[in-house]
């Protein structure tokens, strides 16, 4: 009697995560903001850094690493401080888009950005950092939209 060999044992699914944050003080995409990914194997046990990425101009960061098997808690840290220093936020609260306004000497659109800054809270930062820690599940794609202004935030698990 011969006996068929056994099955390789299947690769367990893959758990996945991304983001995307939209700054809700200037109603557009939050770009350049870096976010670093971390898991570990439950409460109490050590956070293990998986890497990062940065959002890309509509906002997004689709390119975290996978999960490990046996994730059970993620960890994910948005870096918001440089972004709400940055001229990008600045240019987002004024407006002001390349092309958008030919004729503008460079210096006036610099002042006029820096103004806006102040007046949408920029400078400093109450949140310079959000973090935010979650549960999964084997096998699972968990999508995290950050909504970011510069006196709050909101988070939910999206689609």
């Amino acid at each position: 009697m011969s006996t068929a060999p056994a099955d390789p044992p299947a690769d367990p699914p893959t758990t996945s995560v991304s983001t995307h944050i939209l700054d809700t003080g200037v109603g557009r995409p939050a770009g350049d903001v870096a976010v670093s990914l971390a898991a570990r194997s439950g409460p109490g046990a050590a956070w293990v850094a998986l890497g990062g990425s940065r959002t890309d101009a509509d906002g997004r960061c689709e390119d975290l690493p996978a999960l490990p098997a046996g994730t059970a808690q993620v960890r994910l840290d948005f870096g918001t401080e440089a972004y709400f220093v940055s001229g990008d936020r600045a240019r987002a609260v004024a407006g002001d888009r390349p092309g958008d306004r030919p004729g503008d000497r460079p210096g006036d659109r610099a002042e006029a950005r820096q103004d806006a800054l102040r007046a949408a809270g920029g400078g400093t930062p109450f949140f310079p950092e959000v973090t935010i820690t979650f549960t999964v599940s084997p096998g699972e794609h968990y999508h995290v939209p950050l909504l970011l202004s510069p006196f709050g935030y909101s988070v939910y698990r999206g689609s």
